[in-house]
């Protein structure tokens, strides 16, 4: 069961958590202005669809940090970065690195984080305005790559589990604190375990 079909818009959902990647990541990179990224995102229009953009934004970062330490996605954030010729082209050629073993879940994150990442490294670089075609670039690739296997696993409300599952492993590879894991992993969960509940007594 996709989320389309209960008033939510797996669509409108997956664009608007690019966004609230990208934005996440420019909180921690500098002060420096860049242009607004609404414009270029559709707009959430319930509150259950917020709740879902903001848990899975929160599971999508804890995925991320493990590609923080590896130096080949670095290395390719750099290379679209620095690149002379078409940086949109490098862009693509990043992502199908991502999925060339199929998509996941937590593929589609870790896609994600890398925009987010690749975002901030164009601010450093003094580059703001690229921060727009960065999310411009990430959407097109959503829209045309990942949405159709999105609806067809059940829409992102199916996401839950398996990236909450990530997320445990994540931080569980690199802190022996648990409290917080078990936390996020609950919270996933139980969010959307509630989501889903609410959508079938709609049917």
């Amino acid at each position: 069961m996709a989320c389309e079909g209960n008033g939510m818009s797996d669509a409108r959902i997956g664009e608007a958590l690019i966004k609230e990647v990208i934005e996440e990541e420019l909180k921690d990179a500098s002060s420096e202005d860049f242009p607004p990224l609404t414009p270029l995102a559709v707009e959430l229009k319930t509150e259950q669809e917020q709740q879902m953009v903001t848990q899975l934004g929160k599971m999508i970062r804890i995925i991320g940090d493990r590609v923080r330490d590896d130096q080949e996605f670095q290395d390719a954030i750099d290379g679209v970065a620095c690149s002379s010729s078409s940086k949109g082209d490098r862009f693509k050629q990043v992502a199908e690195k991502v999925f060339e073993h199929g998509i996941t879940w937590e593929r589609i994150a870790v896609l994600f984080y890398v925009a987010g990442k690749l975002a901030v490294r164009m601010v450093k670089a003094h580059l703001p305005q690229s921060v727009r075609e960065i999310l411009k670039w990430t959407v097109d690739f959503f829209r045309n790559n990942l949405l159709g296997w999105i609806r067809e696993h059940g829409g992102w409300i199916n996401s839950f589990s398996e990236l909450a599952v990530a997320s445990v492993q994540s931080v569980s590879s690199m802190s022996p604190h648990s409290y917080g894991i078990v936390l996020i992993f609950i919270a996933g969960l139980a969010l959307g375990s509630v989501l889903t509940w609410r959508l079938t007594q709609r049917l």
